[in-house]
């Protein structure tokens, strides 16, 4: 599985960024979960959201009502539509794959065997 990821910049606090995340390798459609994550400086990667191959939609409550995954599998494409920005949000983002779907792992990075390179997202005035 490779996945590229991008649509990371820079916002101001309240504004909005999509980021995509293109892979090759695995059918959304029939298998795995597909995640984003984030990592800001000195922290520790943690988990943002998840969709699972049947649709099921997973959110860190920090981002709940906030941002919104989403998916096209014509493309096998996974979005990340992030609205309500704040500082807090500042990071950078990854997207990641789990060609196995298991359902109580979606949360955990590490159970994620591929990953794309990142975006950086920066909400500032």
């Amino acid at each position: 599985v490779q996945l590229q990821a991008s649509g990371g910049g820079l916002v101001q606090p309240g504004g909005s960024l999509r980021l995509s995340c293109a892979a090759s390798g695995l059918t959304f459609s029939r298998s795995g979960n597909m995640g984003w994550f984030r990592q800001s400086s000195g922290k520790e990667r943690e988990f943002v959201a998840a969709i699972r191959y049947n649709g099921y939609t997973f959110y860190a409550d920090s981002v709940k009502g906030r941002f919104t995954i989403s998916r096209e599998n014509a493309k096998n494409t996974v979005f990340l539509q992030m609205n309500s920005l704040n500082p807090e949000d500042t990071a950078v983002y990854y997207c990641a794959a789990d060609p196995r779907g298991i359902l109580s792992t979606v949360r955990l990075p590490d159970q994620y065997g591929s990953w794309g390179q990142g975006t950086q997202v920066t909400v500032s005035s």
